[in-house]
């Protein structure tokens, strides 16, 4: 992972935004200012007004160029405008009015670009209670020829869009397979828009997923799999182990035992880093719940131990050696534990190849082609 900051969170989210696409230049031009701090709540909203100055740039910019016709150039400076507002907002507390704002630029970049450029990119709602799930549908099917599907979850701090634009769709699309980007309860548009919270069961919001997708024509009832990266390490393979219409789970980074490492986050016992600098008032916003206390007794639900051994179909989980979040040793957890699974494989990234970091941030193309690889051997579409 790119250390460009003294700040683990910031280099995370760098780091993200390089993988997504962003331009070097335009981030050191945006942050060289603030490669010295030190101190990432401190300097938070600097940093900030720094990556969404940078995004409203790049989207003035676009305009000039969408008036002038040149719709191409438009999109490409829309998604990296967007990737800008996406690296902004996820720093910040919650509750900074700017950031509410910049999410809904970030929203709006999306939607140029997407509409600019042309791009395979349906927004979608998926039905869930008395609320919906906004989702983006990436499809390569037909109701001639349906296609498999996968529904993606983020993880505790996501968004859909940047599930898009991190490349895995397109990797999916070029060997035949669908995806539903979803932002589910506790991120995105769920939270923000919806306040819709995180909960441990996860094959609630999957299931609804799947409802949506097999009222599709385009969609091939018989081949809807799972995945989710960081949490989501948690909730796919929870939601494949409950919800039987899944037909494979890949867990993008395994999360198998929340409550262990937040009872010892919360005694100062766990050598770990966060993934945001606000991160017990982040857990409190997702779950939401009023004090670390009661987050601390939903969280207790969070664990994989005696739910991963009825998975009853492939999975494919993958981890970094040198995650500095979540140890691999949960990796090896989930792993032994799915001892029902038909096929289960681990893929470690190590520091020698690269992938290393959580979730492989800071070479997640490593990571994306190999779940794309998998994914395309288990449903046999390449």
């Amino acid at each position: 992972m790119f250390n460009y900051f003294k700040i683990y969170s910031w280099n995370l989210a760098l780091s993200m935004a390089l993988d997504a696409g962003a331009n070097m230049d335009e981030v050191d031009r945006a942050c060289r200012g603030l490669r010295d701090v030190e101190d990432d709540s401190a300097y938070a909203n600097d940093y900030f007004q720094a990556w969404a100055s940078a995004g409203a740039k790049l989207a003035r910019a676009a305009i000039a160029d969408e008036k002038a016709g040149h719709l191409l150039s438009a999109g490409e400076k829309y998604r990296r405008a967007c990737i800008m507002y996406i690296t902004a907002e996820r720093i910040p507390a919650h509750d900074y009015p700017p950031r509410l704002a910049a999410y809904d630029e970030l929203l709006w970049t999306f939607r140029k670009f997407v509409e600019c450029s042309g791009a395979n990119c349906e927004k979608v709602s998926v039905p869930f209670g008395d609320s919906f799930l906004p989702a983006l549908m990436v499809s390569v099917g037909s109701a001639d020829k349906p296609a498999p599907c996968i529904v993606h979850f983020n993880g505790l701090d996501g968004v859909k869009e940047y599930l898009y634009l991190c490349g895995l769709p397109h990797m999916l699309s070029q060997r035949g397979v669908s995806i539903l980007l979803v932002d589910n309860p506790g991120v995105g548009e769920a939270l923000r828009k919806n306040g819709l919270h995180n909960a441990p069961e996860a094959e609630i919001p999957a299931g609804a997923c799947v409802d949506y997708l097999e009222s599709r024509a385009d969609v091939d009832k018989t081949r809807i799999g799972m995945m989710a990266l960081s949490l989501g390490g948690y909730h796919a393979p929870r939601a494949t182990a409950f919800e039987p219409r899944f037909a494979c789970c890949v867990a993008w980074g395994a999360n198998h035992d929340w409550p262990t490492r937040f009872r010892k986050r919360i005694a100062g016992t766990l050598q770990a880093q966060n993934s945001v600098p606000h991160y017990m008032a982040h857990n409190m916003w997702v779950l939401g719940k009023n004090s670390i206390e009661a987050c601390a007794e939903v969280i207790n639900r969070f664990c994989l131990d005696g739910v991963v051994e009825r998975i009853r179909v492939p999975i494919y989980i993958t981890h970094g050696e040198d995650d500095r979040q979540i140890s691999v040793s949960e990796a090896y957890k989930t792993y032994e534990g799915c001892v029902n699974s038909p096929r289960r494989e681990l893929r470690i990234f190590t520091a020698e190849e690269g992938g290393e970091q959580h979730c492989s941030i800071g070479n997640m193309s490593l990571a994306t082609s190999a779940m794309a690889d998998w994914i395309a051997d288990v449903f046999k579409t390449v």
